[in-house]
């Protein structure tokens, strides 16, 4: 069985350009527990240990919606 679990968040609205507040402030919640995001053009996405995803994915919609995002998707599964 895999150890870790990949997420991958996407949040709207979309914005062309440089990254909106909602998704850096996603970004900085999940650095601030220590987990590496990483930025594409559409989503983000991140690795982290199943005992972490739960607080990680509140973290990220918490500070998405805060911070004026109007819908988040989530996707994950172990790798």
């Amino acid at each position: 069985m895999a150890d870790n679990i990949t997420v991958e968040f996407t949040i709207e609205p979309f914005v062309d350009g440089a990254l909106p507040a909602y998704v850096t402030a996603a970004v900085e919640a999940l650095e601030a527990m220590g987990i590496t995001a990483v930025v594409g053009p559409f989503g983000t996405a991140f690795t982290a240990a199943p005992a972490q995803v739960g607080p990680a994915v509140s973290a990220v919609l918490s500070a998405a919606y805060a911070n004026g995002a109007t819908h988040v998707s989530i996707d994950s599964g172990r790798i």
